[in-house]
């Protein structure tokens, strides 16, 4: 009895001992887990920050900030009346690209004009071509023949592109404080000896583009191009009793481009310079009006109620544009359009019904000429 009492006994404390040790692996196996769990919780926050600023970085300091800009200034002042000869109905378009980083430099610019010149009789019927195209003074090159007329010997383009350079690493209130005599000539000797021409519209033109520019996906490093085209637009080819109107239809397209040809930003616009005349040949504008681009009219152009997917021309600009970034040149010349110039593709057709002849045109300009 006394032996049987004593192996009930040791058979207890060997069943306790055997509890204690269970209880204690399952108490650091659940301390464990939870410990783990907590690690990857830390891990995973402190591990974020620290890949992030050395992955993202190139792109995302490259392009934080950095803006797009385009603007365009219209004057229709060298018009004239009709008399023994043809009169005159011209508009003159200056344009202005910029690319500006996040401290507010210019770090890209490009300047470039177009002259669309359209006559009319003094019988009060246009005169020009109506199927006239009508280039910028870039892409006529020496066409523009300047150089014959200027006193350091330069083209109208060789002037342009040196006072692009010359703004290049400047901030706008540093472009506005470019020194020119009341006729707005430039007066700096470090940019007369390659700028002798007025460039009061070429100025207020890159502050309006540093102005209106916006972070559109651009990297400072990007090549900058700006395309140009004119034509006659609606233009009246005869006045009849009513007064007749030359139309100065221009479109532009700025693209910027990464080391991959790839469009990493884009903007379109255009301007309609209406310049009416009488059927005498009397030009009855007020040539000293401000002739705005159709995205500073926005909802002032009227398309909205006309267009069958409800969005006005500047929205749709804008949906094209963005609609290109990423693709390359070759993509956006290939996009299908219909027999009236609109795009046929689903995806886009959504948001875009205008016509894009034009668009595709600007746009390839920029890209061939982007630097």
């Amino acid at each position: 009895m006394k032996k049987l009492l004593i192996l009930l006994m040791s058979l207890v404390l060997v069943m306790g001992a055997f509890t204690a040790c269970k209880s204690k692996d399952s108490e650091e196996t659940g301390t464990k887990t939870e410990t783990e769990t907590k690690e990857e919780e830390k891990t995973e926050p402190t591990a974020e920050p620290t890949t992030e600023p050395t992955e993202a970085p190139e792109t995302d300091s490259n392009a934080a900030g950095v803006k797009t800009g385009l603007a365009v200034v219209t004057s229709a002042k060298s018009s004239k009346d009709a008399g023994d000869s043809d009169g005159l109905a011209q508009a003159d378009s200056t344009a202005a690209a910029v690319i500006v980083d996040e401290n507010g430099v210019i770090v890209n610019c490009v300047i470039d004009v177009v002259q669309t010149k359209i006559n009319f009789s003094k019988a009060g019927e246009i005169t020009t071509d109506s199927a006239a195209q009508f280039v910028s003074k870039h892409e006529l090159g020496d066409d523009y023949n300047m150089r014959g007329a200027s006193k350091i010997g330069k083209e109208w383009n060789e002037q342009a592109a040196a006072l692009a350079e010359y703004i290049i690493g400047k901030t706008i209130d540093e472009v506005k404080g470019i020194a020119v005599d009341e006729n707005s000539y430039p007066t700096s000797e470090d940019l007369t000896s390659s700028v002798t021409m007025n460039i009061g519209a070429m100025l207020g033109a890159v502050e309006k583009a540093v102005a209106n520019a916006q972070p559109l996906g651009a990297s400072a490093s990007d090549k900058l191009g700006l395309g140009i085209i004119s034509e006659l637009g609606h233009s009246t080819k005869n006045a009849g009793d009513d007064d007749g109107v030359a139309q100065a239809y221009t479109h532009y397209g700025v693209v910027t481009l990464g080391t991959d040809g790839k469009i990493t930003s884009s903007i379109i616009d255009a301007s309609q310079a209406n310049i009416s005349f009488s059927k005498e040949g009397k030009i009855t504008s007020d040539l000293a009006a401000s002739i705005q681009t159709k995205n500073e009219l926005g909802d002032g152009y009227g398309m909205r109620g006309a267009s069958k997917i409800g969005k006005e021309w500047n929205e749709q600009a804008r949906a094209f544009a963005d609609y290109i970034v990423g693709k390359a040149m070759n993509d956006v010349t290939s996009i299908a359009i219909s027999e009236k110039g609109a795009p046929t593709s689903e995806d886009l057709t959504g948001s875009v019904t205008v016509g894009i002849g034009s668009f595709l045109t600007v746009i390839e300009k920029a890209c061939t000429t982007a630097k």
